[in-house]
């Protein structure tokens, strides 16, 4: 594939050609995003929030690029193209033998994160939405199980999960997609509530493995940094108030990161679009 075959460099120019024209011409969401950032960063003049956005849509033009070309890339390409702070984090957390959850957001190119990590001798399986549309679906999926990558869908994944921590296997978790009222807790997310996945919180309370948030972030020479904190321990029951508090826990780490690189979040995605009732209810 010519992709394949282009530098760095070109890559990104084609990436942010790409995402000019999805932030200008079709405009996805562009309004939403506009919205978001304003209420987000209070302190910034329309016309920051405005090169905030643009920076965000070239972004995710160069992320589309970067994962077609994923499959024609080889293995050492791909390890050349990241770098890794925080790998002994992960090495300690196995060596407790309870395996490690991953603790993720739609920061950066969380697909080459995901993606990747097999390629450093790491099990991995990935609890992920189906997308809209099979053939994009079926590639996504196509793309991570190149790299041995297993991918479960939402439901009916928590057992396969737990079997995977007591193999002593990762467990990848994006924790900033909302959520319906059912399906969520309400947690504080850069000052309103969003509704947020209980899962991971009650995962690691029932499994008793440490969480591990993990970032990846764009250089500007086009590589990526992959960032491991250092670990959170599992709560220590499964009361609704203790899930709900460590859920805002790492919803907060996920709002630090995102405020530090705001133009590599998915502020496109309407991640309040649910809200509580006696808000909903209220003046539009």
């Amino acid at each position: 594939m010519l992709l394949s075959r282009l530098p760095l460099k070109t890559v990104t120019r084609i990436g942010r050609a790409l995402g000019w024209v999805y932030g200008h011409v079709v405009r996805y969401h562009r309004g939403d995003a506009l919205r978001a950032l304003q209420r987000s960063f209070p302190e910034k003049s329309p016309s920051e929030v405005r090169a905030i956005a643009d920076r965000m849509y070239a972004h995710l033009g160069i992320n589309i690029v970067e994962t077609v070309r994923l499959p024609y890339l080889s293995n050492d390409s791909l390890r050349s193209q990241m770098v890794v702070e925080g790998e002994e984090i992960v090495k300690k957390a196995l060596g407790r033998g309870k395996g490690a959850i991953i603790l993720g957001g739609h920061v950066g190119n969380w697909e080459m994160m995901v993606s990747v990590t097999p390629l450093w001798g790491y099990s991995l399986t990935v609890i992920a939405k189906e997308l809209k549309g099979a053939t994009v679906n079926d590639f996504w999926n196509t793309v991570r199980s190149r790299f041995g990558v297993n991918v479960l869908p939402p439901k009916n994944a928590f057992r396969p999960c737990l079997k995977t921590l007591k193999n002593n296997g990762l467990v990848g978790f994006i924790l900033d997609q909302n959520m319906t009222r059912k399906e969520g807790v309400f947690v504080d997310f850069f000052g309103l509530p969003a509704s947020t996945s209980p899962g991971l919180a009650y995962m690691a309370a029932r499994s008793g493995a440490p969480v591990l948030p993990a970032f990846t972030l764009r250089r500007e020479d086009g590589r990526h940094d992959i960032r491991v904190m250092e670990p959170i321990e599992p709560p220590t029951d499964h009361q609704p108030e203790t899930i709900r508090q460590f859920t805002q826990q790492y919803t907060k780490i996920i709002e630090d990161v995102v405020r530090q690189h705001p133009e590599q979040w998915i502020w496109c995605h309407r991640r309040w679009r649910t809200q509580p009732r006696a808000q909903q209810q209220g003046p539009a």
